[in-house]
């Protein structure tokens, strides 16, 4: 028995609900506990609608939003990778990409297709409206880890350097204007010896 569009959509819905048991590495700003990448995603998402005049060039807000909301999603197969973790970048674009593949697979066509689009462009981070969504996702675990005294920072015992080569190219390429500011927010934090 072949399965409705109607019934593909709900079944991705309810696989998707799984994102809410991913734990991250970056805390809530209060500190309770460790943010999950669905909350992540929705964050960004909300970044994207409240800051979209600071990208470096014209952008489709509502096409950012959407790489936002799915740019993650593979994390349901594969984890979260920490960006100071360690590692193998091929290794995790590999496992991603079988994630997605098969996460976006589950939904009916043309749809599916257009969601791992979507999702592939947001990983190569080529066009405005990627740059922009990828400046974000550095940007947000930036501002928490600045906010919360260090937070993954200290555990990782992370220098100004890392923090520098890190974040600054993709935050700068997508929006230079939100690096700037991360440079004052960076340079202080480390001159006050919080990490």
């Amino acid at each position: 028995m072949q399965s409705t569009t109607l019934e593909k959509q709900l079944n991705f819905l309810r696989e998707i609900d799984r994102l809410k048991s991913v734990v991250r590495q970056s805390p809530l700003l209060d500190k309770s506990r460790k943010e999950n990448s669905a909350e992540h995603s929705w964050h960004l998402a909300m970044y994207a609608l409240l800051l979209g005049e600071y990208a470096s060039g014209p952008v489709d807000t509502n096409r950012v939003l959407r790489m936002l909301l799915i740019h993650d999603i593979v994390e349901i197969d594969v984890g979260d990778f920490p960006i100071h973790g360690g590692s193998s970048p091929e290794l995790q674009a590999e496992q991603e990409a079988v994630a997605a593949a098969r996460l976006f697979g589950l939904l009916p066509q043309p749809q599916g297709d257009e969601l791992l689009a979507l999702w592939q462009e947001f990983e190569r981070a080529e066009s405005e409206d990627a740059q922009f969504a990828k400046a974000l996702d550095r940007f947000q675990p930036l501002l928490i880890n600045v906010v919360t005294g260090g937070g993954t920072w200290t555990e990782s015992g992370v220098s100004l350097e890392q923090v520098l080569s890190r974040y600054g190219p993709v935050i700068r390429r997508g929006a230079p204007q939100l690096w700037a500011v991360c440079e004052e927010w960076v340079t202080q934090h480390f001159a006050a010896g919080q990490v």
